[in-house]
């Protein structure tokens, strides 16, 4: 045995973060889960680009995380080519079908959005990928699914988040069969290592991949074919007869006019960098708000989560998420004053709003701007809570970039106990319809053809122009105030990536969740217990009504991103603890 001396112990540097940053030379992963981030590494090595790579893992992810990820639902994603100096957007976001009946909402869920079929929007996934591939591609259908495919027929190991999901949604999966035939295979939830299949989810897929292979012409035409399989063919004749024999509200129709285009991305500067997201059909202009009132506060100056820190961002936080209650909605039905939300000035304005001292208490008004529309000013849902928290329903995230800054981020989601699987495809389709509202007026009300307010967000930052970072999570409205803390924590605090995830983080919930039933706690702050003491009773001094969660807990995001360092050119990796989320590089 060898003895250690006291000296030799100082000699030994403690660990900076309980992962390491993962670096590479060519290129770089990081997402939800150690099997995706493997898939995509699979298609890198074998030559194929980021984007393959990228729908790879998200494909993938969608079996991995059923819970709170279906093939079935949502898919934001962003894009950015060096070739082309632009981040592409790519909405995966389905709208309400045209027999949607309002009314009938407004019943059955006493005012919110009920659980259950009548919240099913289009399935946007399915048709993102498709399109990503088609456009930012190289390879098949095939090739990106197979790995997906593999592992819905083998099975996985359960882990100890998704282990958790299902037993606390037990009763969900319960009320309808095929939902708990898959889910509950025992009759009762599985258990960490248990192996989940999913045998009909890879038979979905292998006969998109027989549609492929069948289908005569080059690669876009194939593509084309795959599509048409899932929304104009067998898949969208099954989900038309179901929504029939269950009194839902999509039919073939629908499903065979829907497509997804591709758009430019909404930016905002901070310094040197531009934060890109996706347009104001998502919430990610919260974020860009958000970077734009922090541009006036010197983080290094305050300390990182400083008492001064924690109070500024959280105010500025909650000023963006009133002008998301206010402003935000499908930009199809809702003009959205997106340029003014961005401006200097009223950056400016914003920011002279916050007491230094002295929190709000509750959600701000929403900021005054010099054009239309009028801020939504109705009431808060149903009123205020001091209930604790709730756990988001949730989402996932992948990011995949290359050494030449090429960058794939998108933010995966829909959940598998609140809507039923459509028999025999082993999916639900998107239950996003949880995020719009049925108050008269709002800019996110329910109306066929338009789309939900979404949560999920991906990011893309560049440095000077030149691509920088992908970063992302799932959190629901945790998912801007992760993002933006852990991008400070790079940039401002000069953090490793895995140090800037791994540190504590806070949050805000002081506005109507995004969530049906939308609950609303005024003045709520969420703090992680590993924030220092003293600083959570100065929150607490200062009118904030703090919730103290333990230390790296899953509602707090699992918040994952690749950096390209501007001096070196290796690509930074990290992936966040609080979850199972992985990091690969070569």
């Amino acid at each position: 045995m060898t003895l250690l001396t006291a000296a030799t112990n100082r000699a030994l540097a403690p660990a900076a973060s309980y992962r390491p940053t993962v670096m590479g030379r060519k290129y770089a992963v990081a997402c939800g889960h150690y099997l995706a981030a493997q898939a995509a590494m699979r298609v890198l090595d074998a030559g194929g680009n980021v984007v393959d790579a990228g729908v790879t893992a998200a494909i993938a992810l969608a079996v991995l995380q059923p819970d709170i990820v279906g093939f079935g639902g949502v898919a934001p994603t962003l894009v950015h080519r060096r070739s082309d100096r632009q981040t592409f957007g790519v909405p995966g976001l389905g709208w309400w079908p045209a027999l949607t009946d309002v009314d009938r909402l407004r019943e059955e869920g006493k005012g919110t959005v009920p659980e259950g079929i009548l919240r099913s929007v289009m399935p946007a996934a399915p048709a993102t990928h498709i399109e990503t591939l088609r456009r930012f591609g190289t390879i098949s259908f095939e090739q990106a699914v197979t790995p997906a495919m593999e592992i819905a027929s083998h099975g996985f190991a359960v882990f100890p988040v998704l282990a958790n999901s299902m037993k606390k949604n037990e009763a969900g999966y319960r009320r309808w069969a095929d939902n708990a035939r898959i889910f509950l295979p025992q009759g009762r939830a599985p258990r960490i290592g248990e192996i989940l299949v999913q045998t009909d989810l890879a038979r979905t897929f292998g006969r998109m991949i027989e549609a492929e292979r069948g289908a005569p012409g080059n690669r876009d035409a194939k593509l084309a074919a795959v599509h048409d399989f899932f929304y104009r063919g067998p898949i969208a004749r099954e989900i038309d007869a179901y929504h029939r024999a269950n009194d839902g509200f999509i039919r073939l129709d629908d499903l065979a006019r829907f497509t997804t285009p591709i758009e430019a991305a909404i930016a905002a500067r901070y310094r040197a960098y531009s934060i890109e997201n996706c347009d104001v059909w998502c919430q990610g202009i919260a974020l860009l708000e958000s970077m734009r009132i922090a541009e006036g506060f010197d983080p290094q100056s305050l300390g990182h989560n400083s008492a001064d820190y924690v109070h500024l961002m959280t105010e500025t936080m909650n000023l963006a998420f009133a002008d998301r209650e206010a402003y935000l909605g499908d930009p199809k039905f809702v003009s959205v004053p997106t340029d003014a939300l961005l401006s200097d000035a009223y950056a400016l304005a914003q920011r002279e709003r916050i007491d230094h001292a002295k929190a709000f208490g509750a959600m701000p008004a929403a900021g005054v701007h010099g054009g239309r529309p009028k801020p939504y000013a109705g009431r808060m849902a149903h009123g205020a809570s001091t209930a604790p928290t709730p756990m988001a329903p949730d989402t996932i995230y992948c990011c995949v970039m290359d050494s030449e800054g090429n960058t794939y981020s998108a933010t995966l989601s829909d959940n598998s106990y609140d809507s039923p699987v459509i028999p025999g495809t082993g999916m639900t389709i998107s239950s996003r319809g949880c995020q719009s509202r049925l108050e008269a007026g709002h800019p996110s009300e329910v109306k066929p053809g338009k789309r939900p307010r979404l949560t999920p967000s991906p990011a893309i930052a560049l440095r000077d122009g030149v691509p920088f970072m992908g970063f992302g999570t799932p959190g629901g409205d945790v998912q801007t105030q992760a993002m933006m803390q852990v991008f400070f924590n790079i940039v401002e605090f000069k953090m490793t990536v895995q140090q800037a995830v791994e540190a504590p983080r806070f949050s805000t919930a002081s506005f109507p969740n995004s969530f049906s039933p939308h609950q609303y706690l005024p003045g709520r702050l969420n703090m992680e217990s590993a924030m220092p003491a003293a600083v959570i009773e100065a929150m607490l001094a200062r009118g904030h009504d703090v919730e103290v969660w333990p230390a790296f807990p899953a509602a707090s995001g699992a918040v994952c991103a690749v950096m390209q360092d501007p001096v070196t050119g290796w690509l930074h990796a990290g992936a966040d603890p609080r979850r199972e989320a992985y990091a690969m590089g070569w």
